[in-house]
């Protein structure tokens, strides 16, 4: 290890032409306090905006909804695999007909369409189902967003109302409900 910091110690003891030379005490220079304040503002900085809890939870359920595409893509991929599969069967299939063509030729042309109508429908499926999970995952972030508008606005709403009722108002709101209900008392005896 020694032998790797003899050249920059070595640095330090040149002679310098006029103002120039190497600062070799490490607690001294900037890159070490630059990255100690860059860390703990880093450190301490996350987190602290409102919007960001919101940008967060709208990430996290971009993520979720990208995983379940993906996750539909890749079924839809083992269906086209399923396909090129049931393609390769029908080329042999193809290939004994012409051995079988006298014998069984109306078989294999109702097998080929079987085969080419249930590969269809499982396709056609595995779209819908993919459609649906999108439709669903956009619906349940949407309420999920809405939810959470609806709470903060809420939580704001009641933060200036309590700011805004002093001792006086609270008595007189109180004092005039009294009365409102003396009155109605009266009204219904």
């Amino acid at each position: 290890m020694k032998n790797l910091t003899d050249p920059f110690l070595s640095l330090g003891y040149w002679p310098s032409a006029g103002s120039f030379g190497f600062n070799t005490d490490i607690l001294a220079t900037n890159p070490i306090n630059i990255s100690v304040v860059l860390g703990v503002l880093i450190f301490f900085g996350k987190g602290v905006c409102a919007s960001c809890l919101l940008n967060d939870l709208l990430d996290n359920r971009k993520q979720r909804i990208l995983k379940t595409i993906q996750n539909s893509e890749e079924l839809r991929g083992g269906a086209l695999e399923q396909l090129e599969n049931a393609r390769a069967r029908l080329r042999k299939v193809e290939k004994e007909a012409d051995q079988f063509r006298v014998n069984g030729y109306s078989e294999i042309e109702r097998e080929k369409l079987n085969l080419i109508n249930s590969t269809s429908k499982t396709l056609e499926q595995l779209e819908n189902y993919k459609n649906e999970t999108i439709h669903f995952e956009q619906q349940r972030a949407i309420n999920e967003v809405r939810q959470r508008v609806f709470q903060q606005a809420l939580q704001g709403a009641l933060g200036t109302l309590n700011s805004c009722l002093n001792n006086e108002l609270h008595l007189r709101t109180i004092s005039t409900n009294i009365g409102m209900f003396g009155t109605m008392k009266e009204i219904t005896d």
